[in-house]
């Protein structure tokens, strides 16, 4: 095997053995998020979803499956990604600081019993955790999706998903993972 090929497999073996823990640890954290979003889709409210850099991508899919449709025909469920209005994003930012660019969404988007979906892989991000307080004050339910200890994103949660690794790219494929399943488990919810 070549060395180019070794490292391949490496990636491969380490991402299914962070899958295989996850699993076997915090399963049922996944079923009590799924719970959530569906309570909260199935009386009319939304889910609004954060993060940064590859969160923010991962925010970004969450809510493209849910708008449109993951594996089923389905009607649209209500998810915005907090992330995706650069024009917004760039105001808050330059009037309120960075720190500020989810909580100020949240205080204007959301309404009590709507999701805040926050994702952090080192749990540590402070936006993100700045806008899970906001969640609360405003009656939101919040949902930390986390990596690492989960850190103070994971301690501001109602439902805290954490993949206890130390490797950011190997969090980011659990997380991807973990987002298909919460699609699944809500679309069959929603849709049976």
């Amino acid at each position: 095997m070549s060395s180019d090929s070794a490292i391949v497999r490496a990636i491969f073996d380490e991402s299914t053995a962070a899958h295989q823990r996850f699993v076997s640890e915090r399963l049922d954290s996944i079923v009590a998020a799924a719970d959530a979003i569906t309570r909260s889709l199935s009386n009319a409210g939304q889910l609004l979803a954060f993060g940064n850099g590859g969160s923010a991508a991962d925010a970004q899919h969450l809510v493209a499956e849910l708008v449109g449709r993951f594996e089923r025909e389905r009607r649209a469920f209500a998810a915005v990604a907090l992330t995706a209005d650069a024009s917004v994003v760039t105001t808050i930012a330059n009037d309120y600081g960075y720190e500020q660019v989810f909580a100020r969404q949240i205080a204007g988007l959301g309404r009590r019993g709507d999701i805040a979906f926050g994702i952090s892989t080192s749990g540590r991000s402070r936006n993100v955790e700045l806008a899970l307080d906001a969640a609360r004050v405003n009656g939101l339910v919040t949902i930390a999706l986390t990596g690492r200890d989960g850190g103070p994103v994971g301690a501001k949660a109602d439902v805290h998903v954490n993949v206890a690794d130390s490797s950011t790219a190997r969090i980011q494929e659990v997380h991807r993972t973990i987002l298909h399943a919460l699609c699944a488990l809500v679309e069959r919810r929603l849709t049976t």
